[in-house]
């Protein structure tokens, strides 16, 4: 089995690429949605973000307040380390059992998508990787259009490598500057390659 990880930068694409690849019958398993899982009420790596930023990350539910946490750890580069160091382990341990089980099940080719492929050196891991991309402009529409300020998105694109480093880095480029279908025929050209 091959296993391609998946990254580029934020708003560039990534999910709208995973799920041009589901739709294809390619399995995958996103990152972010394991972070997601990783902090719900009952999960031990959410007794202990809590433990390590204090109580008031959580709502009245007990839920994370997942605003107020980025907040403070994206302008405090020592908290997202800190943040990190809890979380990176775990989402690596969740995305290998998947991985492994697909294996088993003789998949030809697995997709994890991981924003912080390169910066935490999971391309060692993987048989080949693939950046999703646009322009700097479109990039900022897109994260703008979600309700970002301006200061949001700059501590965001500090947080991970410059996308013309991921994009020399990887061994394919998707670039999600055009219509779906044009990012759909890039999806289809990699998976003739891999085959």
């Amino acid at each position: 089995m091959k296993v391609l990880g998946l990254t580029g930068g934020i708003g560039m694409g990534k999910s709208t690429a995973a799920d041009l690849f589901r739709a294809r019958g390619v399995p995958v398993v996103d990152t972010d949605e394991l972070a997601r899982q990783l902090v719900e009420p009952g999960q031990p790596a959410l007794v202990e973000v809590l433990a390590a930023f204090g109580p008031h990350v959580a709502g009245p539910d007990g839920r994370l307040r997942r605003e107020e946490l980025a907040r403070l750890v994206f302008a405090n580069p020592t908290a997202r380390k800190r943040l990190e160091h809890i979380l990176h382990p775990r989402i690596r341990a969740r995305w290998r059992a998947q991985v492994e089980n697909w294996r088993a099940q003789a998949r030809p080719l697995a997709v994890v998508v991981i924003p912080l492929l390169f910066e935490t050196k999971a391309e060692a891991e993987l048989d080949t990787t693939a950046c999703v991309a646009c322009s700097a402009a479109t990039q900022r529409q897109r994260l703008l259009a979600r309700g970002w300020s301006p200061e949001q998105i700059a501590q965001r694109l500090q947080a991970q490598w410059p996308i013309e480093k991921k994009i020399a880095a990887a061994d394919y480029l998707i670039w999600t500057e055009a219509d779906l279908d044009l990012h759909a025929t890039q999806i289809d050209r990699i998976l003739r390659l891999l085959s």
